[in-house]
């Protein structure tokens, strides 16, 4: 039996902030605290906000019978910072300076770590931060594109693949790193990604233009023809990245980026609305082949998350299509906080010590 250890975790958004707090896994808070765009429109950067984020935090915790000097831990979710491998990182002084100053990209999620070291200095406890999005384990041969200006990138749901990954495998009785899983998140984007014995190898960039289409996003296109488009002069630069981000995929074939409403129509015998849904779990199977292509063909197991996983018959058409490379789970959903929280108590527990940013 595990000491009972008590963690906060903090995942700020546009224009809310997440927080939880955990006793070990188990959660006895989740609240998600809403910021008006006029209280938000009083500070000239987005990095001055997060002394008030922080207080809001602190009176929200104090209301709810929060003991603060009972924390063990804070961890925040991950901003933008320079690639890095996977894994708990300690919240230093060059890591609060790159996400001060936004030299890697200024991101709501840059005020997490800042808020997490501020409570956790005060406290005297530690602070971490856990697979944040720029997490890049991709072996050399993957970030070739074909186009030598060109560099493929590791950007994907790192914080759910693994959190997932790693619960599988315990379950499973075997460490990640240890395994080689297939996992496809798929949420708003939908990436895959081949993790090799506790490492992303490679990933399709889910955020702009790679990839199976996805509820608001193109995936990859025949690039000729969009050159082609692009020239045009139909459109504006910002509204081909618009196609490819936004209003692309489900959006743009059926106006809606809700999956529940395209099981819907189908049912209702809607046949366009099924070709589509079928041809994005259709690409999403093809690209899960490519993926064991990298693994060689060596997959312990394919793991479908994220919210689209809710959808048994979006679930089901995918896994009829795969089923053949390795057994296939599905784990609906994504618990960020619960994932930062779990990567705070490995720490604490001594299971794996936490890294050093950057990593030497």
């Amino acid at each position: 039996m595990h000491e009972v250890l008590r963690v906060l975790t903090i995942n700020p958004g546009s224009t809310s902030t997440k927080i939880g707090v955990f006793d070990n896994e188990k959660p006895i808070l989740d609240i998600t605290l809403r910021h008006h765009a006029k209280e938000l429109a009083r500070f000239p950067e987005l990095v001055s906000q997060y002394p008030f984020r922080k207080q809001v935090i602190l009176d929200t915790l104090d209301r709810e019978g929060m003991n603060i000097t009972r924390f063990h831990a804070i961890v925040a979710r991950g901003g933008l910072l320079r690639p890095i491998p996977g894994g708990t990182y300690a919240i230093n002084d060059t890591m609060l300076a790159d996400l001060r100053s936004g030299r890697y990209g200024m991101h709501a999620s840059n005020l997490a770590g800042l808020i997490a070291s501020d409570i956790a200095n005060q406290l005297q406890i530690p602070a971490f931060i856990v697979d944040p999005v720029v997490v890049d384990e991709l072996q050399p041969v993957a970030r070739i594109s074909g186009v030598p200006e060109i560099e493929r990138r590791s950007i994907f749901h790192a914080l759910n693949q693994k959190a997932v990954a790693r619960r599988v495998a315990k379950e499973q009785n075997k460490r990640y790193e240890e395994v080689n899983y297939l996992i496809v998140h798929m949420g708003g984007g939908i990436t895959v990604g081949a993790h090799q014995k506790g490492r992303v190898i490679d990933v399709n960039n889910g955020l702009a233009g790679e990839g199976p289409f996805s509820p608001e996003r193109a995936g990859t296109l025949p690039v000729g023809d969009l050159v082609a488009l692009s020239y045009s002069g139909k459109y504006f630069a910002s509204e081909i990245m618009k196609m490819i981000v936004g209003k692309g995929g489900l959006m743009g074939y059926l106006g809606t980026t809700d999956a529940r409403e395209v099981e819907e129509r189908i049912q209702e015998g809607d046949t366009r609305a099924k070709l589509v849904y079928e041809a994005m779990a259709y690409q999403v199977a093809k690209e899960i082949g490519a993926y064991a292509a990298v693994l060689k063909g060596e997959v312990d197991q394919i793991i479908l998350t994220g919210g689209l996983a809710y959808g048994q018959l979006f679930t089901s058409m995918i896994q009829e299509r795969v089923e053949w490379i390795a057994p296939v789970c599905v784990v609906p959903g994504e618990d960020e906080l619960q994932a930062l929280a779990e990567g705070a108590l490995r720490v604490l527990r001594r299971e794996e010590e936490a890294k050093q940013y950057p990593p030497q």
